[in-house]
């Protein structure tokens, strides 16, 4: 990205928060609504409890009492307010109280309603509340959705708003420099007359009105030539160059000796130019601004119709740079603040805590403030994650990504649940550290989600690298040590809480998923030292993360108790929060609760019917496994115990085990392992056609025994050769011919087997195919034997495809 490109986004980002400034401010006085309706910020400011002088050792019992004193909670003038509110309040309920009553009595259509009604027009305290309420109410919500409308503006229409409003405001700003230069001029001798006489003396004096006039007939003949370089009105090339002159007019004018009624008229002659031109702009902007709020309708209507309404969201986010302007917008607010505080006249020093507090409890003051915090939040989580993602040797990782996103996210519902804005100061900044505090066990949370994969990654990959195991070995200890330090203090410094409570559940599920990633960590590397295969490792596997579930899905309730007594006995006074606390409780719920629960139940439901049927299978005795004589078709490794199917072919049982969780059917010849009653009805009705296709001749070519046998047995996998690309392409090539050649005879097996299945199995069949198999270039022909009768036979020729197969395979990876 050019230079130039990141000067033009930043004032583009500083081009927006001015808007975002006008929105807070109006949030700040509660869009003109009474005070009554924030009860704790009314308590807050009115000082209810009377100002007495403590002694000294009270501020000891009472961490915040500076930090009231330093708020000014304690003034009586809030108080004076406060009981004429009061009082104000008490008549106009009173004469509500009073209508009421009246139109209960007579009934709503009796003819006494439109005396009520003419009282309560003819009361003055109603009538001055409502007016003041509603005018107040009216503009302030003008003046929301304008500013909403400017910063959502794209930046060309942008650029012109600004111009038009720095025209007007110069104007004003001519008119009061005028006002001031004609005041300063009125109690001093007439400069004309020291021009004429050459009174050098009185022009030169530093503290004269020539000096003082000076300045002020600078600044209108600068404000007058950028008036005529940014007004949007028409340019007329007289009117552009006298501009200067015209603003700079009444100063030059009243030098002359004219009479006082007219020299205070002069500065509304010089301004009526300007404005002029502005009521011009403003009269033929109204038509295009009216097509540019209507083509930005016409255009959101259109991408959402096209893209969805996430999209279009996704893209204005984008557009508008939102996170940044909050950002700037917040980081000017608290600047404004630590000014107003450092300027402040105190004969006591300024403290560093007590000051930081007050920045941080007036950086949440509104919704708008509260985004502006959420945004510093997001980028500080942000890059908390990269510097973790640095530390552990890993650069693209999806979780760091959406890491601050979450982040912020997490901290405005919060925010939202608690009702923190419309808390009293010192009870706000107490919820905002027990918001942070949360904010931090999420983030450890999030933390973990980066660091297993990569934990995972380095004992399934058999990484030598020690560098990169002693660091994500050392996330994790911190990711153990933080939550129990954190945990150890709050025990020690605050009672039992519900707040407490979850930040227990929060920190307590962070220790125990590290643990369980450690134990899988662990299994791992063990299994990639061992000589043999380790058939218990999915054993232990599963019940190590069924424990972590198991403890998690316990927290989760817990959880949810907790949030439900908080809904119930904790946020009454908080409508709002309250609704926002039911929404984000129904889906906790929903999904880490119900749906988890559902998963958990399906996956112990098929391991417990694996294990069933997998228990059903014969075991293979050492002479079997020796004359098989393979490894397992599923992994690929040595089998020194195996499980036998129904259609005699080898498994490893934990293979088997995983194999039955997707499907019933071997793995080699897609036979059903486990029949059913309706299967034995499916094979009835199947067996004629079997026989038909039976009849048609069938080829099985040996195996190459002798060319196997002068050859080491070596396992795939175990031992990894690095084969040269045209040896591979060969080796792929063969493995693909012996597939294609297997596939169609254990297709036409299967068909026999399903059919034969429910006949006499006789005992030499299998015999005849292993003696036939043995030959050298021998081979069985349906046309000139009989077909297999039995699913055995049919069994049998499958294992023998199969193993063919399997031994063509290995067989070119030895040749390499």
């Amino acid at each position: 990205m050019s230079v130039r490109t990141k000067v033009l986004g930043l004032v583009d980002v500083m081009m927006r928060v001015p808007p975002i400034m006008v929105i807070d401010e109006i949030l700040k006085i509660g869009m003109g609504l009474p005070t009554r309706l924030y009860p704790d910020k009314d308590k807050a400011s009115a000082g209810i409890d009377p100002p007495t002088e403590s002694p000294p050792e009270s501020s000891n019992q009472n961490p915040l009492a500076s930090i009231k004193e330093f708020f000014g909670l304690g003034s009586g003038d809030g108080l004076a307010q406060m009981s004429s509110a009061a009082s104000a309040q008490s008549a106009l309920e009173q004469t509500i109280e009073n209508a009421s009553r009246t139109a209960k009595s007579h009934g709503m259509l009796s003819s006494v309603f439109n005396t009520v009604m003419d009282e309560l027009s003819q009361d003055q305290t109603l009538a001055d509340v409502l007016s003041i309420t509603t005018v107040k109410f009216v503009i302030c919500l003008f003046g929301f959705l304008s500013a909403a409308c400017i910063f959502m503006l794209w930046t060309r229409h942008l650029v012109m708003v600004y111009m038009f409003l720095t025209s007007l405001g110069l104007t004003f700003l001519s008119y009061w420099s005028n006002v001031s230069a004609l005041a300063l001029m009125e109690r001093s001798p007439s400069i004309l007359e020291d021009l004429m006489s050459l009174n050098t003396t009185r022009l030169l004096d530093s503290g004269g009105v020539v000096m003082s006039l000076a300045p002020h007939l600078m600044a209108q003949w600068f404000m007058g030539m950028l008036f005529a370089y940014i007004h949007l009105g028409p340019r007329y090339e007289m009117l552009q160059k006298s501009m200067p002159i015209i603003f700079a007019s009444p100063i030059l004018v009243a030098m002359l000796p004219l009479p006082p009624k007219i020299v205070q008229q002069l500065p509304l002659v010089a301004g009526f130019t300007p404005i002029v031109l502005t009521k011009i702009t403003l009269m033929h902007s109204a038509m295009e601004a009216s097509r540019t709020v209507y083509n930005g309708y016409q255009y959101a209507l259109n991408f959402v119709s096209n893209f969805g309404l996430s999209a279009l969201i996704e893209n204005e986010w984008q557009r508008l740079n939102v996170p940044n302007v909050l950002r700037v917008f917040w980081t000017i607010r608290i600047i404004q603040g630590g000014y107003a505080l450092a300027s402040t006249e105190s004969e006591e020093a300024l403290e560093l805590m007590p000051a930081t507090q007050k920045l941080l409890v007036d950086g949440c003051e509104t919704l708008t403030a509260v985004l502006g915090m959420t945004g510093v939040i997001s980028m500080i989580c942000h890059y908390i994650g990269r510097g973790f993602q640095w530390y552990l040797l890993t650069y693209d990782n999806d979780e760091e990504k959406s890491l601050g996103t979450v982040s912020a996210v997490l901290f405005y519902i919060l925010a939202l649940q608690t009702g923190l804005t419309s808390l009293s100061p010192d009870k706000r900044f107490i919820r905002l550290c027990r918001n942070l505090c949360l904010l931090m066990t999420a983030l450890l949370h999030f933390l973990h989600n980066i660091v297993s994969p990569i934990l995972m990654s380095l004992s399934a990959a058999r990484n030598p690298s020690r560098k990169r195991h002693v660091r994500a070995l050392t996330v994790c200890a911190f990711l153990v040590v933080m939550p129990v330090s954190l945990l150890y203090y709050l025990w020690s410094q605050r009672s039992i809480s519900t707040w407490l409570l979850a930040v227990t559940a929060f920190s307590v599920e962070v220790i125990v998923k590290v643990l369980v990633s450690l134990a899988t960590y662990t299994l791992f590397l063990l299994d990639a030292r061992r000589q043999f295969f380790w058939e218990k490792l999915d054993d232990y596997l599963y019940y190590v993360r069924a424990f972590g579930n198991s403890v998690e899905f316990c927290f989760g309730i817990l959880l949810f108790i907790n949030g439900a007594w908080i809904l119930i006995f904790e946020s009454a006074q908080n409508a709002t929060g309250g609704a926002i606390r039911a929404i984000m409780m129904c889906i906790h719920a929903y999904f880490n609760i119900w749906c988890e629960a559902r998963a958990g139940w399906s996956v112990f439901m098929k391991r417990r019917s694996a294990v069933h049927k997998i228990s059903s299978l014969p075991e293979a005795t050492p002479a079997q496994l020796q004359a098989f004589d393979d490894v397992c078709a599923i992994c690929y490794q040595e089998m020194y115990s195996a499980k036998i199917t129904r259609c005699r072919h080898f498994f490893h049982g934990v293979c088997l085990r995983k194999w039955l969780y997707v499907q019933d059917r071997c793995p080699l010849c897609h036979e059903i392992m486990m029949y059913t009653d309706k299967a034995e009805e499916n094979a009835q009705e199947a067996e004629p056609l079997a026989v038909a296709q039976a009849e048609q001749p069938l080829r099985i070519y040996p195996r190459d025994d002798g060319n196997i046998a002068a050859t080491p047995r070596r396992s795939p996998e175990r031992v990894p050769v690095e084969v040269p690309e045209a040896a591979a392409t060969s080796s792929s090539a063969a493995a693909v011919i012996g597939l294609e050649a297997a596939a169609a005879i254990v297709e036409s097996a299967a068909a026999v087997a399903e059919a034969r299945s429910l006949s006499n199995v006789p005992s030499n069949a299998t015999q005849r195919i292993s003696a036939s198999e043995s030959s050298d270039g021998s081979y069985i022909s349906a046309s000139s034997q009989q077909p297999p009768p039995t699913a055995t036979s049919a069994a049998a020729v499958a294992t023998a495809a199969a193993s063919n197969t399997t031994h063509m395979f290995r067989m070119s990876q030895d040749q390499q």
